[in-house]
């Protein structure tokens, strides 16, 4: 059939392929708009709209300096560099005068999904990163107190997966942004105890996306598009207990941020097959929100110094994404009965913890080298599996060095992490029966640079 002018109603357009739907059961099926938001809204509702993007444990960046980086994370009883803002704030007691810290972590991450049976196998197609952090200092002299300030990104990163994986109606792309601006203050309560406390002012941003309610049609896709601003606050504790023993707990607080933002949904397709892209219905908008809960994270670190040479340290690392149960969506308007204005979307993540492995030999005056290890938990059950997360366990490996000047400073480390292959079973079908039920595997190479200045 051809088309001769515009379609007098797009969305009743005659389709031709099949559709295996058990809500909507068309063949050869004229689609009006009261069943295109019957079956959405199903899908909606079976399936949930929103799975979290990212990669580490959920989306946890917890790679902030290339010195604690290289020695595996391992730095709450360390902090002896103006990172110690993220890892923990009262190791700013130990730095005097003016110093600045910055740098960037550039990771290449690559997951691996293969689909069940004699499916295809399909990589992760956004692989490069780039997360930057900042922090400055001021010890005044002959005081007790330490200020400062960081710029970082505790969250984020973001997945993007072919059409053709077979779990499209479950996910096709996830990204999400979280800045965090950092002041904190730090009290020497002793020459042996600092104590410390901060404010976050955290910004988040998620732009989430997956295929509509046709598993074969690669040109629809429903969007959700949020933002907003947040406030908590950190802790830290650094106390030397013995003259070759310390012990850091580092404490940062859970957050709440409001997601102010759209929901838009479309559909176009090739009419005839084969013929030019029309839109089978034009974009529909509506103004949406939602409370998105950022998890509480506590660290425990004790680090051995048998002599000036050496520091050995390990972590218990605790992030507490048990908070992510169920989030609702509120959407301004859709259609009563088909469309609800408040969708429910089940998570229920678990709390899981990174343990952490560092050591750093000190050579001569000026330079050191260090490495680390650190086994990561995976923090996502098989029910509520996202491939946007592709969560699993996870181990890291990671080598460095570094220099330290009367005024400038640098740290440069490599790391590599490594995930096994996670069969997951048993996961949330979408109205399509669609799933993320398959294999995943996780491979990633990190290089991350740090340098300072002292005045």
């Amino acid at each position: 059939m051809a088309l001769s002018g515009p379609i007098a109603n797009p969305w009743q357009i005659k389709r031709y392929p099949p559709m295996s739907n058990t809500l909507c059961p068309q063949t050869r099926w004229e689609m009006k708009s009261y069943n295109l938001w019957q079956c959405l809204a199903a899908w909606v509702l079976t399936v949930g709209l929103l799975p979290e993007p990212g990669h580490a444990t959920g989306f946890r960046l917890p790679d902030q300096d290339a010195f604690a980086t290289a020695r595996g994370e391992a730095f709450a009883a360390t902090a002896n560099n103006p990172a110690a803002i993220y890892y923990n704030p009262a190791g700013i007691t130990q730095l005097p005068g003016h110093q600045v810290r910055a740098g960037v972590y550039a990771l290449n991450l690559q997951t691996t999904y293969r689909a069940p049976g004699s499916g295809g196998e399909f990589d992760n197609e956004k692989d490069l990163h780039a997360v930057p952090h900042f922090f400055y200092t001021y010890g005044p002299e002959a005081s007790a107190l330490s200020f400062g300030l960081g710029l970082y990104a505790p969250f984020g990163l973001s997945s993007e997966w072919s059409d053709l994986t077979g779990f499209r109606t479950v996910a096709t792309r996830g990204q999400v942004k979280y800045f965090t601006i950092n002041p904190v203050a730090a009290w020497r309560v002793t020459p042996r105890l600092s104590l410390a406390a901060g404010v976050t002012f955290n910004y988040a941003e998620l732009d989430l996306r997956q295929g509509l309610v046709w598993p074969a049609q690669p040109l629809d896709q429903f969007r959700f598009k949020g933002d907003g601003w947040d406030v908590g606050y950190n802790l830290g504790l650094l106390w030397q207990v013995h003259d070759k023993v310390t012990i850091g707990i580092s404490f940062r607080s859970p957050t709440t941020v409001e997601l102010d933002g759209h929901t838009a949904a479309y559909n176009r397709e090739p009419f005839p097959p084969g013929g030019p892209v029309v839109p089978a219905f034009p974009e529909q908008r509506w103004a949406a929100e939602a409370d998105w809960p950022f998890p509480l994270n506590a660290v425990f670190g004790i680090s051995w110094r048998p002599t000036p040479d050496w520091n050995l340290e390990f972590n218990a690392d605790f992030t507490g994404w048990n908070r992510l149960r169920t989030v609702t969506l509120r959407q301004a308007g859709g259609l009563p009965g088909l469309l609800p204005p408040a969708i429910p979307l089940t998570l229920n993540w678990e709390g899981s913890w990174y343990y952490e492995w560092g050591v750093t030999r000190y050579v001569g005056e000026r330079w050191h080298i260090s490495a680390g290890y650190i086994f990561n938990e995976g923090s996502v059950p098989d029910a509520t599996y996202s491939p946007l997360v592709a969560d699993l366990d996870r181990h890291f490996f990671s080598v460095g060095t570094g220099y330290r000047g009367p005024r400038w400073n640098w740290d440069v480390a490599y790391q590599f992490g490594y995930g096994p292959e996670h069969t997951v079973r048993g996961s949330r079908p979408s109205a399509t029966g669609q799933s993320a039920d398959g294999r995943y595997k996780y491979l990633s190479h990190a290089v991350i640079v740090s340098a300072g200045w002292a005045f």
